[in-house]
């Protein structure tokens, strides 16, 4: 009893864990170099994996085999290679008496072959069989019966399906000297904590090492481009973070297995910050986290900014006081008042002199006596502005040639007598145009008809405000359909349809922002009047482009009737993101824009220019299950087109986990056994066939989605061993 007591009292600790990444080799690479080293080695301080034999003092002996990493450990078809290792894969040292600790510094791996999997198992499956019977199975010859040798096959087989060959642990156990002097008392065994192929994605510690962005939008959704040391796509998600007193929020990045490329590269979508109302830029943190061990990267910094309500700018416009209106109220500089003032420093012309103007003036404004001198000398100041405006404006364009003939003439004779032509020429110009001004005012008062002022100042309509605006863009962004009819007129008939295709600041023509702003009418006469649906605002779209993002069908159909053979192919230009306007109109509610689009020429199979997505692609990654029925059965899409990386729609849906879109997807001819560029295993030995890619099964996440596939198609037996 009393030594029992102390046996069980004994236990063996690992005092060092091995590291975490080691090369596994095949038997044709040969023995690594340098042996397996602990999780705290450095390059010039080696450590081993170490365990201790406590409260104990005497010879004992310790064995380290290979286990598998799921409990309860089972014996790995892989050997221990190296100085004390035996011929099945195990090694033993002998430690004591005063030192109970044993290190093991030459430890190599031995990685066995897929096909040989099976035949390692059942010896070692032997082996054990043998060491519970006893040594009496030695002394016989015969290890087992028939019946035992079948259920070891069996147990080899079904252990090689769901063994993993990039991972094992080091189990440990200690036995201790009996009376015979042989080591046949054993010890409980420990096991390591587990060592990971280098070659596999669960090796290395995680790591970011690189993202394209570091800030987006409250509202998130937007795609980062991630870059990151080796990772498994089923087993790793991105974290979103933000600790505070109150408990902190947490959020993960929106992405798929197919968005994992090649284990180096993450394509993922920004989750929301959990307040969309933030008045300033707000930092989280991000990482990388893997979902079974729980383990993480070094978190980076990422900076939520507030959402931008108005990026066109049109709000913001239409909230802006017209420029230069304001401050002439009741002055009316040489045209009288808020009518021959000219809203936005249109108006300049003498407009029948200041004396009469002021006459008219007095009286409206009789009552109010104390302000009429502050007017007047208000007024005053502006007549300046008025003569320099017309002269810049009216005068010189129409001189033309004589202006520039008489100021050539007095740079060279440089007499007094070409200057006083020069002068009396300007004044005679001036007066011409006051007359004209005043004549048009007269008009548009008895009429109504504006086009008379328009026609007048028709040298300005081009003129730009602070923001590259021209009359006609704040005509349309403030929707005064009237004003944008007598603009296009007076360009028309004074032969200025440039104008019509000016740009602001933002790069949009008066027709971006028609089809911005919903104006279905004025499109069409912007159209009429040469407007061209060929030019590209900031972000390389086009009107077309600008009314399927809006789903604005409305406004497509006579962009898409305008068009002709010229510009034919605007429905196939991609943006500055690659995206075809085919590509924008996938979205809830969109199979209107969609049919508009193939029946004017959209070719429905074509993929955008970053990862190579179709419009299928599209909507299937979005969930549109309407969207996609559409595409396939009345607009014909592929189901089975491939993108860049060799994903069919398939498998973005059966990675996203959807029965619903997996069953349409099959009931319309999707390919279930095509297989994408991504190995399904990643192998180092040379001998070995290059590993197949993934088919829609092995991405598959929810077991109908497995179910659903595995009862619609058959998948080859040799890829259902392998996964």
């Amino acid at each position: 009893g009393g030594n029992r007591t102390k046996l069980i009292s004994r236990s063996v600790t690992v005092c060092l864990c091995p590291q975490r990444g080691f090369r596994f080799r095949y038997e044709c690479e040969g023995p690594s170099h340098g042996g397996l080293p602990g999780a705290s080695s450095e390059k010039n301080r080696r450590t081993y994996p170490t365990v201790k034999i406590n409260n104990y003092v005497g010879h004992a002996r310790v064995e380290v085999q290979l286990v598998t990493h799921s409990d309860p450990p089972r014996v790995h078809a892989h050997s221990l290679v190296g100085r004390h290792c035996t011929e099945n894969g195990t090694c033993t040292l002998d430690v004591g008496p005063n030192d109970l600790t044993a290190s093991f510094s030459n430890l190599g791996i031995l990685h066995v072959t897929k096909k040989g999997v099976v035949e390692v198992l059942s010896r070692r499956l032997r082996e054990e069989r043998k060491r519970q019977k006893g040594a009496h199975c030695h002394l016989t010859g015969k290890l087992t019966s028939d019946s035992e040798e079948t259920s070891i096959l069996k147990e080899a087989k079904e252990l090689g399906k769901v063994m993993d060959l990039n991972i094992v642990r080091l189990k440990f156990t200690a036995y201790l000297q009996d009376s015979n002097g042989g080591f046949t008392r054993a010890l409980k065994p420990v096991v390591s904590n587990p060592i990971y192929d280098s070659k596999s994605p669960n090796a290395s510690n995680l790591k970011i090492s690189r993202m394209d962005k570091t800030c987006g939008s409250v509202l998130g959704g937007d795609e980062i481009f991630l870059l990151c040391d080796k990772v498994q796509k089923d087993d790793i998600e991105i974290r979103f973070y933000e600790e505070d007193e109150e408990g902190g929020w947490e959020a993960f990045g929106d992405f798929s297995p197919t968005d994992v490329h090649k284990q180096y590269a993450i394509v993922f979508k920004t989750p929301p910050y959990h307040s969309a109302e933030i008045e300033r830029p707000v930092t989280v943190f991000l990482q990388l986290k893997r979902k079974k061990a729980g383990d993480s990267s070094d978190p980076k910094q990422f900076t939520y900014i507030p959402h931008v309500q108005d990026k066109e700018e049109v709000l913001r416009k239409k909230q802006k006081p017209l420029p230069h209106y304001e401050p002439w109220r009741g002055g009316g500089g040489g045209g009288g008042g808020r009518g021959g003032g000219g809203a936005g420093g249109f108006g300049g012309g003498g407009g029948g002199g200041r004396e009469s103007t002021f006459c008219f003036y007095n009286k409206v404004q009789s009552s109010h006596s104390k302000n009429i001198k502050y007017d007047q000398r208000f007024c005053t100041q502006h007549e300046i502005k008025t003569v320099m405006d017309t002269f810049i404006f009216c005068i010189i364009p129409s001189l033309g040639g004589l202006l520039l003939l008489l100021l050539l003439l007095s740079l060279l004779l440089s007499s007094l007598l070409s200057l006083l032509l020069l002068l009396l020429l300007l004044l005679f110009r001036a007066s011409q145009s006051a007359r004209q001004t005043a004549a048009a005012l007269l008009q548009y008062c008895s009429t109504g008809d504006a086009r008379v002022l328009l026609a007048i100042q028709r040298h300005l309509c081009g003129v730009q405000d602070g923001n590259g605006d021209t009359p006609l863009h704040l005509a349309i962004i403030h929707q005064q359909t009237g004003v944008i009819q007598q603009l296009i007129q007076t360009l028309l008939s004074s032969q200025q349809p440039n104008i019509v295709n000016t740009a602001n600041h933002l790069r949009q023509t008066p027709l971006h922002l028609a089809v911005i702003t919903r104006q279905v009418k004025v499109v069409e006469a912007l159209l009429r009047a040469g407007a061209d649906p060929s030019l590209l605002d900031k972000d390389g779209r086009g009107p077309i482009h600008l009314a399927v993002l809006a789903g604005d069908h409305a406004s497509l159909r006579p962009l898409l009737a305008h068009l002709g053979e010229r510009h034919a192919h605007l429905v196939n230009t991609p943006d500055y993101h690659g995206l075809h306007p085919l590509h924008l109109a996938v979205r809830k509610d969109g199979e209107r824009c969609l049919r508009l689009l193939v029946e004017g020429g959209a070719k429905i199979n074509a993929p955008e220019q970053k990862s190579g997505n179709t419009a299928l692609h599209l909507a299937v990654r979005e969930n549109l299950f309407k969207v996609a029925c559409t595409l396939i059965t009345e607009l014909k899409a592929d189901v089975n087109a491939c993108t860049f990386g060799g994903n069919t729609p398939l498998h973005l849906a059966a990675s996203l986990g959807s029965p619903t879109l997996c069953s349409m997807l099959v009931a319309a001819g999707a390919d279930k056994n095509m297989e994408n560029d991504e190995p399904l295993f990643f192998s180092s030995s040379s001998d070995e066939e290059p590993a197949a890619g993934h088919t829609p099964l092995d991405l598959a996440k929810c077991q109908k989605v497995t179910l659903q596939n595995k009862t619609h198609c058959r998948i080859n037996t040799n890829k259902d061993d392998q996964i």
